[in-house]
């Protein structure tokens, strides 16, 4: 437990936790904020999850996060705690993101260990994710600093419902993100996610990649009668062309009963597909679906200026083909660049996990 960062008093004792937005949470002495591990004690904030590290896992290859374009077949050593600013009812890691530092599986890590065991187990990135890294801001910040003194890369797999300010500070030792876009109406984010609006998200992404040069990857999580309709999938991509760029990598991911919508049948993989078509229609270069058979031509990094070509082959997350030259560029044609990120080096990894 420490004394968190971005917060202000108020009136009777009372605190404004300002690190997710637009909740803000004021808080009354002895409460907490809607994310359950920041705390008003005596009239200051504090964060209770402060090195509680409650999953940790060697994961190669990084594509699993899922990171296609950054450093591929590349070892991420992955950390998570517990909480969440958001209550997601299709949740996969419900019982550690709904929880709070009661949970009894946690371990008391410091920065120095968790980048001590990402190098002795061979990873060159550290990922903060499995549940939100933005409610984690004080350990993630403190230990993305040292891991940047240390030669390793910083990984966000986020929901990116973060304010601007906090995520200004952090953003300059973070060199990847998985964005989780979870619909492209406000209406799933208040009744599905229990929050106010995606537009924060989506203003991360922006900053993100434009300001900060970031490497951002999207995921979209197609939930039947949900988020899956046509209109709003091409809504989605356009904004992501606009936005962001068409070589903003797009991943379309099923959905599988969890949680609290138990009720709701699997995502067919036809919705997946068309998906896919639909935001290749609308200009996007870097379409992957995910959650699939393992094998789906719609997982591999194809050609898109010149001649098509799969330039990955991936089976599931493994790279079982690569024809990007050294120089980023298509091995068949040498056309434009490919926006990657690093180099691809087959190897092996010493595997280990809690």
């Amino acid at each position: 437990m420490r004394e968190a960062m971005w917060w202000e008093p108020l009136e009777n004792n009372r605190v404004r936790c300002k690190l997710c937005p637009p909740l803000n949470c004021i808080i009354d002495e002895g409460k907490r904020g809607s994310c359950k591990v920041r705390k008003n004690m005596g009239g200051k904030l504090y964060t209770l999850n402060y090195g509680k590290v409650s999953s940790i896992a060697t994961d190669p290859p990084v594509e699993k996060k899922p990171l296609f374009h950054f450093w591929p077949g590349s070892c991420a050593f992955s950390i998570a705690t517990v909480g969440c600013n958001m209550h997601c009812k299709h949740c996969q890691n419900w019982e550690i993101s709904q929880a709070d530092e009661s949970f009894p599986y946690l371990h008391d890590m410091t920065p120095e260990m968790i980048v001590t065991m990402a190098k002795k187990y061979g990873c060159e990135s550290i990922a903060y994710t499995y549940n939100e890294p933005t409610i984690w801001y004080e350990f993630v910040l403190d230990t993305a600093k040292l891991a940047k003194k240390e030669g390793l890369y910083n990984l966000m797999i986020t929901n990116g419902y973060i304010n601007e300010e906090p995520f200004r500070e952090l953003a300059p030792y973070i060199d990847a993100m998985n964005i989780d876009i979870k619909a492209f109406n406000d209406e799933f984010y208040m009744k599905i996610a229990s929050v106010p609006s995606g537009e924060p998200s989506r203003k991360t992404a922006v900053i993100a990649k434009k300001e900060f040069g970031i490497h951002v990857e999207l995921t979209y999580l197609i939930i039947p009668t949900l988020n899956d309709k046509e209109e709003e999938i091409r809504a989605f991509a356009r904004w992501v062309v606009d936005e962001l760029g068409d070589d903003t990598p797009v991943h379309f991911s099923r959905f599988f009963p969890h949680y609290k919508l138990l009720h709701l049948p699997p995502t067919p993989v036809e919705t997946i597909e068309t998906a896919y078509r639909v935001a290749k229609e609308e200009g996007l270069k870097f379409v992957y679906v995910g959650n699939v058979p393992p094998g789906h031509p719609d997982e591999h990094t194809y050609c898109p200026p010149k001649c098509g070509k799969p330039l990955i082959v991936r089976y599931g997350f493994e790279i079982v083909e690569y024809n990007v030259t050294d120089d980023g560029r298509c091995r068949f044609c040498g056309g434009e660049p490919i926006p990657i990120v690093g180099t691809y080096t087959k190897k092996k990894y010493p595997g280990m996990w809690w």
